[in-house]
C-alpha cells in the first residue's frame, strides 16, 4: 500500500518585509541552507504575484513565501493576513509512489487540484500534486496538504503520466480564489460511519531511530 513516508517540506506565508528576516531565523539561528531564492515568481502578472526562498535542511526543507501586491492583493498575503505572519499555508508530504497513492486517496474521496506537476523545487526534481483545502473558505486562505515523489537512489523516476503543466499551483490557487471555489479537500460524509482506528500499536522504531534510517538510505 503506497502512504506517506515523510515531511518533505513545511511552506510558510510570512507577513509583508519578513522574508528576509524569517530567512535568517532558519539559516542563522536553525542551521538551514539557502538553495533556491525567486524574489518575483511572476513578473510579467499584473495582478500579483510572490517571493520564494528555499531553505534546506537535509531530511527536509523550508519554503518561505511572501505576497507581492498589484492591482489585486497576492493570494500568499491574503493567507499571512488571515492566518498571521509565519503560518504554515501547506506540508508536503513525500510518498512512495505518488500515483498509486493518488489512485487510492481519489477513490476514498480526496479532492486534488489539478493534475501532477513535474519540477524542480529548490531541494531538487520531483513530481508534485496538491490537495485543495482543508477548511471549506476562500481558497487563498485555505492551509491544504502537498503529496511529493522525489528520485529514489539507484531508481529512475516515472514521468510517464500526462502532465498538466499548463497552470502551475500559483494560477490554480487564483483561478479557485477568482471562480468562488471553496471545495474542500475530504467530504466526511464519506467516511464509514462503524470506522475505527483499532488498539493503538507502537511505533515501528523511535523518532530518533528513523530520522538516522532515513539518512542512511539518502546516503546509501
Amino acid at each position: 500500500m503506497s502512504r506517506v513516508s515523510r515531511v518533505d517540506h513545511i511552506a510558510y506565508a510570512v507577513a509583508e518585509g519578513m522574508i528576509e528576516k524569517w530567512a535568517w531565523y532558519h539559516i542563522e539561528v536553525e542551521g538551514g541552507k539557502l538553495t533556491k531564492r525567486v524574489d518575483d515568481v511572476r513578473p510579467d502578472d499584473p495582478d500579483s504575484s510572490m517571493k520564494l526562498w528555499c531553505i534546506d535542511f537535509e531530511s527536509f526543507g523550508v519554503v518561505l513565501v511572501e505576497g507581492i501586491d498589484r492591482k489585486k492583493k497576492s493570494q500568499v498575503t491574503a493567507f499571512a493576513e488571515c492566518h498571521g505572519d509565519h503560518s504554515v499555508q501547506h506540508i508536503a508530504f513525500d510518498t512512495e509512489n505518488l500515483e498509486q497513492f493518488v489512485s487510492r486517496a481519489i477513490a476514498k474521496g480526496v479532492n486534488l487540484r489539478g493534475q501532477q506537476l513535474v519540477s524542480n523545487d529548490g531541494f531538487g526534481d520531483l513530481k508534485q500534486l496538491f490537495g485543495k483545502g482543508y477548511a471549506k473558505q476562500n481558497a487563498a486562505e485555505m492551509s491544504f496538504p502537498e503529496y511529493v515523489e522525489r528520485p529514489k537512489q539507484g531508481v529512475q523516476m516515472s514521468t510517464s503520466v500526462p502532465q498538466n503543466t499548463g497552470k502551475n499551483f500559483y494560477q490554480r490557487i487564483e483561478h479557485a480564489r477568482n471562480t468562488g471555489d471553496t471545495s474542500t479537500l475530504i467530504d466526511f460524509a464519506l467516511m464509514p460511519s462503524d470506522w475505527t482506528p483499532g488498539a493503538p500499536q507502537a511505533p515501528s522504531a523511535p523518532i530518533s531511530t528513523r530520522s538516522k534510517e532515513h539518512e542512511a538510505t539518502v546516503q546509501a
